[in-house]
């Protein structure tokens, strides 16, 4: 799947103006590796005082289980699903800047899986926006992991 990119014309810079341009920067679900600084750059904002970043890893156990392998795979609709969960984040919270990239295919494990970022006038709404963001992100859009064990087992979540 290709991520789609959104750069609108920057925001006013007027303190507790949320301007007109579209908030959503960055979304998109991506086979290819995902950047922390592609992210963060996208929410940049000179009227926001807090920026909040999440980055989910895949990492090497699972529920007391080592992983040996996982994989990500989305539905072709996820991307829509991506974008109908930030537009309500954006909707629900004073959002100036909104990014959310998510991976598919295999990883390895320390492979960054999810990152996601939101920059609003304040650190407390950055926070709780960007929580939101990355919550509803895991419940909402069709993507299910697949991980294999060490053990021989394997699992689906999400599916």
């Amino acid at each position: 799947m290709s991520g789609t990119n959104h750069h609108p014309s920057p925001r006013p810079d007027h303190p507790g103006e949320q301007g007109t341009a579209d908030p959503i920067r960055l979304l998109g679900i991506r086979d290819t590796p995902l950047s922390v600084d592609e992210v963060f750059t996208a929410v940049g904002d000179a009227a926001s005082g807090g920026t909040a970043l999440f980055v989910g890893t895949v990492r090497s156990h699972d529920g007391g289980s080592d992983v040996d392998g996982l994989g990500y795979s989305a539905h072709p609709t996820a991307e829509a699903e991506l974008r109908r969960v930030a537009e309500k984040v954006a909707a629900d919270f004073p959002v100036r800047a909104l990014a959310a990239v998510h991976r598919v295919g295999d990883l390895s494990i320390g492979d960054l899986a999810v990152v996601v970022a939101v920059s609003c006038a304040h650190r407390g709404e950055a926070f709780e926006a960007c929580r939101r963001l990355i919550d509803d992100l895991k419940h909402e859009v069709p993507i299910w992991k697949h991980q294999t064990f060490s053990d021989g087992t394997e699992e689906w979540v999400g599916a």
